[in-house]
C-alpha cells in the first residue's frame, strides 16, 4: 500500500478516535483545549460527533431516541464543559504542637560523696558493711592512733603544769608583772597544742560526712591510706537528680519547679513523678539541645543511682488545623489546600507548621470543620463547581398538579 494511503487512514482512525473520545467523556473537549489544540478544530470535531448522533437518533427508533434523551439529562443536558468535577473531600481537624517533651537522662543520689581519710595511715578498723545505711557522724573505719594518742596526752601534762605555774605566779608577789604574763601565754599555748593534738587524734577516725548508704569497700585491714585514698562511696538516694537534654524549641518552656514524669527499665510499669530542678543557661550548638535536670522522689528506696530514665513532661503547646496530607498542593506561590464551600473549591493558602504520617499541621485561616478536597484534584480549577464523592443529592420539591 502507497505511504500516502497509509497516512490518510492513519489520519482517518486519529480523527475517528477523537470523536469517540469526546462523545464518551464529558470533559474531553476542556482537555484538548488545555494540550494546546486550537477551540475551532475542538469545536468542529464536537459538531461532526453531534451531527452524527443526530443522523443516528433520527434513523433510530422511538425507543433509543427515549434513552439518548435520558442520557444526556443524566449528564447535565447542557454543554459537557460545565460539568461538576467529582472530588472527594475530608473535614479539618485541630491538632497540638510542642505539647510533649520525652527524653532520656541518667540519673544520680542527691548527695553522693567519695569517703577519704584526713589523714595518711594504716587502716586498724572497718566498722561498716556495704549495702548499710550510716548517719552524719557516724565512723566508718579507723587508722592506727597510738603515736596520736602519746601526743595527745603530752600536750594535757604540759597543760597543766603550765596552768599551775601561771595559778602560782599570780598569787605570789615576788614575780613581776611580765612573768606573770608569760606564765598566762605559756598556759594558752599548752591549751592550743592539746587542742591540735585532740584533733589529730579524731582524724584517725574516717566518718560519714552526709546521711547515705554505704557501698562497696575498697579497702581492708592494713592497708596504708593516704588522704587521697577512696575509702567508699556514700549515696544520699532518697532522691535522685536525672539530667537529660531538651530540645532547643523547648529552652523557653522549662523552668524550674515544673512536674515532670520519670520512669525506669529496672521498674516497668512503675511511674516516679518529681519536678525540675535546674535549667541550664545556654543550649549547646553542636547538639541543639539545652541540659535540664530534674529531681524524682525515691521513698520506697527502690532506684539506684546510674540507672537510665525515660522523662516526659507536659506543655499547653500550640493549636494548629491538621489536614489530610493529601490535601495539600504546590504551586509558584507555594503550598494551599482546595477548600470545599458550597460545592465550590477554593485555594486556600497554607503554611506547613509540621508532617506527621497521618496528616499535616499547617498554619492558615482554616477552622475546624472546614473541608478540604483530597482526591480528584486533577481539574479542580478556583471557583469551579465540584460534586462531593459520597455526598446525598438534595431532594427535589414534590411536583403540584395543576388543574
Amino acid at each position: 500500500m502507497p505511504l500516502w494511503k497509509q497516512l490518510t487512514i492513519s489520519v482517518a482512525l486519529l480523527l475517528l478516535g477523537l470523536c469517540v473520545w469526546v462523545y464518551v467523556s464529558p470533559g474531553a473537549g476542556r482537555s484538548l483545549v488545555q494540550m494546546g489544540v486550537p477551540q475551532g478544530i475542538v469545536a468542529m470535531i464536537s459538531s461532526s460527533e453531534g451531527e452524527g448522533a443526530t443522523g443516528a437518533g433520527q434513523s433510530a427508533s422511538g425507543q433509543g431516541q427515549g434513552q439518548g434523551q435520558g442520557q444526556g439529562q443524566r449528564r447535565g443536558g447542557g454543554g459537557r464543559g460545565d460539568q461538576n468535577i467529582l472530588v472527594a473531600t475530608q473535614p479539618v481537624a485541630m491538632a497540638v504542637v510542642n505539647d510533649r517533651l520525652n527524653a532520656i537522662g541518667d540519673g544520680e543520689a542527691v548527695d553522693a560523696v567519695s569517703v577519704m581519710p584526713q589523714a595518711s595511715g594504716t587502716i586498724a578498723e572497718i566498722l561498716v558493711t556495704s549495702g548499710q545505711r550510716v548517719q552524719k557522724g557516724d565512723i566508718i573505719a579507723r587508722l592506727d592512733s597510738e603515736e596520736q594518742v602519746i601526743l595527745r596526752d603530752q600536750a594535757a601534762v604540759a597543760l597543766r603544769s603550765a596552768t599551775e605555774k601561771a595559778e602560782s605566779y599570780g598569787n605570789l608577789k615576788s614575780f613581776s608583772r611580765l612573768d606573770v604574763l608569760d606564765a598566762q601565754i605559756a598556759r594558752e599555748q599548752a591549751e592550743l597544742q592539746l587542742t591540735t593534738a585532740d584533733l589529730n587524734l579524731r582524724r584517725r577516725q574516717i566518718t560519714a560526712p552526709i546521711d547515705g548508704v554505704i557501698g562497696i569497700i575498697a579497702v581492708s585491714v592494713g592497708d596504708n591510706v593516704t588522704n587521697s585514698s577512696a575509702i567508699v562511696s556514700l549515696d544520699n538516694r532518697a532522691q535522685l537528680l536525672v539530667d537529660f537534654w531538651a530540645p532547643e524549641r523547648f529552652a523557653v518552656a522549662v523552668k524550674s519547679g515544673m512536674p515532670v514524669e520519670a520512669s525506669s527499665v529496672a521498674r516497668p510499669g512503675q511511674r516516679f513523678t518529681g519536678v525540675i530542678d535546674a535549667v541550664d543557661n545556654r543550649v549547646d550548638q553542636a547538639s541543639r539541645t539545652i541540659r535540664v535536670r530534674a529531681k524524682i522522689d525515691n521513698p520506697e528506696d527502690v532506684l539506684r543511682a546510674g540507672m537510665s530514665f525515660a522523662v516526659a513532661m507536659t506543655f499547653p503547646g500550640d493549636t494548629y488545623p491538621a489536614v489530610n496530607p493529601l490535601a495539600v498542593q504546590w504551586d509558584g506561590q507555594g503550598s494551599f489546600v482546595w477548600q470545599i464551600t458550597n460545592n465550590k473549591s477554593v485555594k486556600t493558602r497554607v503554611r506547613i507548621i509540621q508532617r506527621n504520617s497521618d496528616q499535616v499541621l499547617v498554619d492558615s485561616a482554616l477552622k475546624e470543620g472546614d473541608v478540604v478536597a483530597i482526591e480528584g484534584l486533577q481539574r479542580v480549577r478556583e471557583g469551579g463547581a465540584v460534586d462531593v464523592a459520597g455526598a446525598q443529592p438534595a431532594a427535589k420539591a414534590p411536583e403540584v398538579a395543576t388543574q
